[in-house]
C-alpha cells in the first residue's frame, strides 16, 4: 500500500475517534448550557461567537498560503525554508491580530450591540463586556492556530483534532460544573470558559509541539525572511478573498436569523446544525489530511494515486448521504430526547441541512484538491459572487418561508458552486483546463 495512503489512513482512524469524542462534547454542551442560560441568552451568544469568528478570516489567506507553500518545502526536503515560512507567518499574524485589536477597541465606543443582535434580554454594558473577552480571547487564537496549520501541512492533521477534542471536554467539564454551583447563570459567567479554554490549550500546543515533534522548524524571530512573503501572499491574497466570501456565504446565517426571527431562533438554527455536523465531522475527518496529501502527490506527479482517492470519496459521499437522509427522518425524536420539547425544530429546516451537509462534502473533495495544487483563482471567483448573493436571497427566503428559507439561500448557491467546481477537477484532471479554468 502506498505509504501516502497509509499515512491517511492513520489520520483517520485516529481523527475519527478524537472528532467523534469533540461532536459528543459540543453536542452535550448545548443542553447543559440551556440549562445554565435561557434560549434568549444563548442565542446572543451564538450570535456574538459567529460575529467574532468572522475575525479570523482576516489573516488575509495567510493560514492556508502556509499550508500549501509548507507542504511544498516539506516534501521537497527544505527544513529551513520550511522554518522560514513559519516564523514569518506567526510574527505578521502577530502584527494583524494587533492591528484588528486596537481598531476593535476604538470602534467598541461607537457600536450598539443590542441592535446588531436585535435584543433588549441584556443590558449594552453586559454585552460589551461579553464581547470584550470573545474578542479578546480571538486575538490571541488568532496567533497560536498557526500550529494547527503546520500539523496538517506535515499531514498530522489529528493534532488539531486532538485539540478540538480537548478544548470541548474541558469546556464541558467547566461549564457541568458552573451549572452545580449556580442555578441560573449569566452570560459572562458563560463567556469566560467558553473564551479561556481554547486559548490555555493552544499555549501548551505550540509549547510541546515545537519542542518536541516540530523542533526542526520550531519559529525563531531570527528566521524571519521578509523576501518570502510575496511567495506566501501569492496565493494568500486568493485565499483571503475566499474566506471573505465564506463570511458572507456561511456565518452569516446567524445574523440575518437574528435579524428576521431574534436571538431565540438563533438557538433553534443551531441545534439542528449541530445535529447534522455529524456528517460535517465526519467528511471533515476524511478529507482534512487531503490537502496536504494532494499537493505532495501533484508536486510528485502521481496523478494515478489523485484518480483512485478521487473515486472512493465519491464512493464515501454517497455512504454519507445515506446516513444525512437517515438522521433527518429520525430527527424529530432525536431533538426531543437531546433538548427536550422547549425548542421545536421545523421538519423542512432539518431536511435543507442534511442536503446541505452532503452537498458541501461533495464539494470538499474537488476544493481540496484545487487547494492543494493551488489551482484557486475560479474558486475566488464563485466564493465572492455566492456571498454577495447570499444576503439578499437568504432574507428573502427568509421572509418566505423563515429560518429554513435562509438555509436554503446557502444549499442553492452551494449546489451551483458544486456543479462548476465538479466541472473544474475533470478539466485539469483531463489535462484540458485552459485559462480560468487551470489558474
Amino acid at each position: 500500500m502506498h505509504k501516502r495512503t497509509l499515512q491517511l489512513k492513520s489520520n483517520i482512524i485516529y481523527s475519527l475517534l478524537f472528532k467523534g469524542l469533540s461532536v459528543l462534547a459540543t453536542l452535550c454542551i448545548v443542553p447543559i448550557t440551556l440549562n445554565y442560560v435561557d434560549k434568549n441568552q444563548y442565542g446572543v451568544w451564538l450570535v456574538l461567537s459567529s460575529i467574532i469568528g468572522w475575525f479570523s478570516f482576516f489573516d488575509i489567506g495567510l493560514g492556508n498560503g502556509l499550508k500549501t507553500k509548507l507542504t511544498e518545502s516539506l516534501t521537497d526536503g527544505e527544513l529551513i525554508k520550511a522554518r522560514k515560512y513559519i516564523s514569518t507567518t506567526y510574527l505578521l499574524m502577530f502584527f494583524i491580530s494587533l492591528a484588528i485589536s486596537i481598531v476593535f477597541l476604538i470602534s467598541q465606543y461607537f457600536i450598539k450591540w443590542s441592535e446588531i443582535l436585535n435584543t433588549d434580554i441584556l443590558p449594552e454594558e453586559t454585552l460589551k463586556k461579553v464581547v470584550f473577552i470573545v474578542f479578546t480571547s480571538f486575538s490571541i487564537q488568532f496567533i497560536l492556530n498557526v500550529i494547527v496549520t503546520v500539523a496538517a501541512a506535515n499531514q498530522n492533521t489529528i493534532i488539531g483534532a486532538i485539540i478540538n477534542f480537548l478544548i470541548n471536554s474541558i469546556t464541558l467539564l467547566i461549564i457541568y460544573i458552573l451549572t452545580l454551583a449556580f442555578v441560573n447563570g449569566t452570560l459572562v459567567d458563560l463567556s469566560l470558559p467558553m473564551a479561556l479554554t481554547p486559548v490555555g490549550v493552544l499555549i501548551i500546543a505550540n509549547i510541546y509541539l515545537f519542542s518536541t515533534k516540530y523542533k526542526d522548524i520550531s519559529p525563531r524571530l531570527t528566521f524571519f525572511d521578509v523576501t518570502l512573503l510575496k511567495e506566501i501572499f501569492g496565493l494568500g491574497w486568493k485565499f483571503f478573498i475566499i474566506q471573505l466570501g465564506l463570511i458572507l456565504v456561511y456565518n452569516i446565517d446567524n445574523l440575518i436569523i437574528a435579524q428576521l426571527f431574534g436571538p431565540a431562533e438563533v438557538t433553534t438554527y443551531n441545534v439542528a446544525f449541530r445535529y447534522f455536523s455529524i456528517i460535517t465531522m465526519l467528511s471533515g475527518i476524511i478529507m482534512a489530511p487531503l490537502w496536504a496529501a494532494f499537493g505532495e502527490a501533484n508536486r510528485i506527479k502521481d496523478y494515478q494515486w489523485i484518480k483512485g482517492t478521487i473515486k472512493k470519496l465519491q464512493f464515501v459521499i454517497l455512504i454519507l448521504a445515506l446516513l444525512s437522509f437517515c438522521m433527518a427522518v429520525f430527527a424529530p425524536w432525536v431533538y426531543k430526547f437531546w433538548v427536550g420539547k422547549e425548542i421545536p425544530i421545523p421538519l423542512l429546516l432539518s431536511i435543507i441541512l442534511a442536503v446541505y451537509t452532503v452537498v458541501n462534502a461533495f464539494r470538499t473533495i474537488y476544493i481540496y484538491y484545487m487547494n492543494g495544487v493551488g489551482i484557486i483563482t475560479l474558486q475566488v471567483i464563485l466564493v465572492g459572487l455566492t456571498g454577495l448573493l447570499n444576503i439578499p436571497l437568504g432574507i428573502f427566503l427568509g421572509k418566505l418561508l423563515g429560518v429554513p428559507g435562509v438555509v436554503l439561500a446557502t444549499l442553492i448557491l452551494s449546489v451551483i458552486s458544486g456543479i462548476i467546481e465538479y466541472i473544474q477537477f475533470r478539466k485539469i484532471i483531463s489535462g484540458q483546463a485552459t485559462g480560468i479554468w487551470n489558474r
